[in-house]
């Protein structure tokens, strides 16, 4: 199985009060996924900001973006999310 990609999709501007607009992380956050090594690991991660998105709300888009990286990629999604 191939390993989870990272849930930015590349727009990576912090502003809502130090989240990004495009995928909810902050730059500690970025920089946590980076440094996961077990995808189980990698996956829970994605299921964590999953539920961010939704307690911050205006991220209905990143589903969509998320959904064609992995597509892209040749992942299921029901796999990761």
């Amino acid at each position: 199985m191939p390993k989870t990609p990272s849930p930015c999709i590349d727009v990576c501007k912090f502003k809502r009060e130090g989240h990004c607009i495009g995928c909810s992380m902050t730059k500690a956050q970025k920089s946590l996924f980076k440094g996961l090594k077990k995808d189980s690991h990698r996956r829970a991660f994605v299921t964590m900001l999953t539920s961010q998105q939704g307690q911050l709300g205006k991220y209905t888009h990143w589903d969509i973006a998320y959904r064609k990286k992995l597509v892209k990629r040749k992942i299921a999604a029901e796999e990761i999310l």
